[in-house]
Order: structure tokens, then sequence, then C-alpha cells
């Protein structure tokens, strides 16, 4: 009986290989044996959740046709793989992804790393940051003072927590956009949300549009939903949306949905203008394409300049073509799993009836503490260390990354968490496998891509600061020289690392 549960297309296959090696060489690197760059990509691939475990490979013919490659090239690299427990093979059976005993399963979204690693791991691969203290237990003491009445009720609220919901209209209206409550559900954090949307809107073999790069577990919930995704490039550095790109994508594909972060976007820490956020909207709508904005980074403006831009949902108030999707997870702390939805009433009451069959509610105490941060004043204190925070942690690591990488180009976002990179032509996925080794974790940038984009590139949030910054430009620096001579394999376990 055959072990493989899902099967790898030769074209997609060799498209995945091809992108990694798709960036310029390094000089002094030393090249390696044609099979052993072919193992390795897959192996990468499979290490990074692109190619699934227990996936079918093709069979060695069929990719050594579509690579260009001898079939002895290829039965080399399957037999280098199967000698290292990343490949099982079974005659009749042909030949499927594994991972060797010991090895753990890989992820395709940017799980936490385990608290026992934290010690000898400086972990960049999560963009969140520490609670801002006192404001977190401030807010769990209000909410437990205001818990009873609702104790003696079922507690399953669908839509939210009706105090919250009108909280969070009141803050759109004084925003400029004028919301009634009707307009506001309180979801389980904005993945939460846009899951939600998602399922409304878009079943499986639906288009949706995605800026590429764009957030890597967002990606990751639409694949497993079953959607198609369409890239819509992202301009160069800081430009962002190029909307005659989006016009035509929009246009020619009319996707179902288009997922947008406009406010200091993930990766890259873009801000649309006004102009584009306006054009935007426009090119939606005549597309009939519903456009989810999401706005978890928009409270996490770090420079004073240049002036934040109204909201995207100014510019469709009555909200039947944008969906905003809102959260407290990156503006306070990822811990407290508090999302909504502002959306015309009828979109609200869908999302709400089809709860039902999904997780019937949000926790009550998180949406009390949210409820009760922000109608005394303590969001917009906790909000404000915050932003001192990571504005203080971006400048420590951009110095730090231009003093042991001076070959690595990126621009310096004006707010969010992350710095978008390119590795001085290095592989994002072999710096991403061979950091953390070296003690390092940082998430390459074909995670935020789709088809294998990106692979020259990394993400870098604005998660450590001062001297833990300084640590974590060394280590890339190691991992990098490493990948850079084609010395992967031989790097040292990390060092404790105590800030």
């Amino acid at each position: 009986m055959a072990q493989w549960t899902s099967a790898v297309g030769t074209a997609q296959l060799a498209r995945l290989i091809t992108s990694q090696q798709e960036r310029p060489a390094v000089p002094g690197a030393r090249k390696a044996p044609a099979y052993r760059t072919l193992a390795d990509g897959i192996r990468l691939l499979v290490l990074e959740g692109r190619v699934p475990v227990a996936a079918r490979l093709p069979a060695e013919r069929e990719l050594a046709v579509a690579l260009s490659l001898s079939r002895t090239t290829v039965a080399a690299a399957y037999e280098a793989l199967r000698g290292e427990g990343f490949l099982e093979s079974r005659r009749g059976a042909g030949s499927w992804t594994s991972v060797p005993a010991g090895n753990p399963l890989p992820a395709r979204g940017l799980e936490p790393l385990p608290p026992e690693s934290l010690g000898s791991m400086i972990d960049l691969g999560c963009a969140a940051l520490p609670a801002p203290e006192p404001w977190l237990t401030k807010a769990v003491q209000g909410a437990l003072e205001e818990l009873p009445p609702y104790a003696h009720t079922h507690g399953d609220y669908p839509a939210g927590l009706p105090a919250l919901r009108r909280m969070l209209a009141d803050r759109y209206t004084e925003r400029g956009i004028p919301t009634m409550p009707e307009q506001i559900m309180v979801t389980t954090g904005a993945m939460g949300a846009i899951d939600a949307i998602c399922s409304l809107f878009a079943g499986r073999g639906e288009r949706i549009a995605v800026e590429s790069p764009s957030y890597a577990n967002i990606l990751q919930l639409m694949r497993a939903a079953g959607v198609r995704l369409v890239p819509v490039a992202m301009g160069a550095g800081l430009s962002g949306w190029d909307m005659d790109v989006w016009r035509q994508v929009l246009r020619d594909s009319a996707p179902r949905l288009a997922y947008v972060v406009a406010d200091f976007h993930n990766p890259t820490g873009a801000l649309a203008s006004e102009e584009q956020r306006r054009a935007m909207v426009e090119a939606a709508r005549s597309a009939g394409t519903v456009l989810i904005a999401d706005e978890t980074m928009a409270e996490l403006r770090l420079d004073p300049e240049p002036a934040m831009p109204r909201p995207v949902c100014s510019f469709d108030p009555a909200g039947s073509t944008v969906v905003t999707v809102g959260s407290a997870s990156k503006a306070f702390w990822a811990g407290m799993r508090i999302g909504w939805v502002r959306a015309a009433p009828d979109v609200i009451r869908s999302l709400v009836a089809a709860r039902a069959y999904a997780d019937l509610g949000t926790p009550v105490l998180e949406q009390l503490a949210v409820n009760w941060l922000m109608r005394t004043g303590g969001w917009e204190e906790a909000v404000g260390m915050r932003r001192t925070q990571a504005r203080e942690n971006r400048d420590a690591l951009v110095a730090a990354v231009r003093r042991e990488l001076p070959d690595w180009e990126f621009e310096v976002p004006g707010g969010g968490l992350t710095l978008w990179a390119r590795a001085g032509g290095l592989s994002g996925s072999r710096l991403a496998e061979v950091g953390e080794r070296v003690g390092v974790r940082v998430p390459s940038g074909p995670r935020f891509g789709v088809d294998g984009a990106f692979e020259g590139y990394v993400r870098l949030p604005f998660t450590v600061g001062g001297p833990v910054a300084d640590e974590a430009a060394v280590r890339l620096a190691a991992a990098a020289r490493l990948v850079g001579t084609g010395e992967g394999g031989a790097a040292e376990p990390p060092r404790t690392f105590v800030a």
C-alpha cells in the first residue's frame, strides 16, 4: 500500500526548484554537483513545508525532462534524499517525501518558538513583542471586576459582547467613518476574522488576489481553504502598490476576494497613500471583488512622517466593497486573541450566522479586557509603549544588520514590525536552515510568496533590541558566510545567550 497522501506535479516541483537557483552567484562559492544541488533543493522545500511530507514526487524521467537534467542526476539526487531520510520509495508505488526520525514536521506558517528553546535561540520568526505591562495585568483585573454579570449568562456571544461592539464602532466613527455596532463582529484574532470572511465569500477553487509578497500565515490559511491565489507584485522597496497592475489583475482574473495590508504592509513595511487606497477600492468595486483591508499594523506608526492616510474603508463607508479586519494582537499583545470585522450589516449577519458551525464566539474575559483598555485610555498608553519599544528595536536591528551584513539591501519602514531584506544574493531558504544551527531563527522569503517567489529575501521583525539585536546580526552573518561558501553543514551549535 502506498504511503503517500498527496502528489506534487512535475511542473510545480520544477518551478519551485528553479526559483531557488535564480539568484546571483556568490564570489568564492564552491559549485556543488548537480545531483547535490537538486537534493538540497528538494530537502529545503520539505523542511520549509512548501512540499508536504508524504507527497509523491514525479518520476525520475519526468523531472529530468522538466529540469533539463540527465535521468542519472535525478536518480542520484533521489538516492541521496533516501539516504538522509527525506525520501521513501517502493516499487510500483513511486517515491514520496518524509522527514528523518527525530526531526519536527515542517510548518508552513510562522509558528512560535517553543519556550524551552529561548535560551540558545534568538527568535526572529514571529513578529510579536512581549506584553506592555502593567497594562495587561490592569486590563485582566478590570475584566475580572466586570465579569460577574456575564457569568450569569450562557456566555456565547457570536457577534461579540455588545459593549465591545459599541466601543469599536465608536472608534471607527471617531476616525471619520460613521459606524454602527451592527457593522462589527468580534472574532478570535485577525486570523479568525479572515478565515470567516474567506469561508463566506470564497469556496474551493475561487480566486483571491493577494499582494506578492504577503503575510505567510494568511497565504497558508487560504491555501488550506482550497482557493486559487492570484499574486499581484508589490513595487520595489517601500513603493508599494502599482495600481495599473492591480486594475489589470482584478479586471482579467475577476477574483472573488482581494487581500491587502495597506498600513505598514507585512512583510515590506510599505504604507499605501490615500490615492492608492481610493484607486484600490474603485478597482475592486468595478470588478465585483470584495476587498479585505487588514489593519492589524495600523496603530504601529513609528515615525512622525509621513502623516497617516485615511483608512481604506473611508472610501467605502457603507462596507459593501471593503471588509476591514482589526486586531489587538500586534498593537497590544499576541496573547490577547481579540480581532474584529467591520463590514455592511448584512455581511456581519451572514458571518455571525456561519459562526454557529465554527467557534461559536470569542472568550468573554478577553473581550472585557480589551473593552476596559479602550474605555479607560489604557489602550493608548499601552500602544504608545509598544511604539517606543518597536522603534528602539527597529533602529538597533537596522544598525546591527548594516554593520554585520553591509551587502544586504533594505529600506527602513516608518511603521509596523518587519524589515524585508534582500540577502546579498544568498538563498533565503538556506539562510533559514543554517541560521537555526547557529542560533538565530529567521523566516525565508518564499514563505511570503506564491510558488517559490522571493528566494533571495528574509524577513526580520523588530522583536529584539540592544545586545540581542547585535548578537542576532552576528549570527546571521555567520550563517551567511556558511551559505556563501557552500559549507552550510559545518555550523556549530549555538551558545546560550542571555540579554
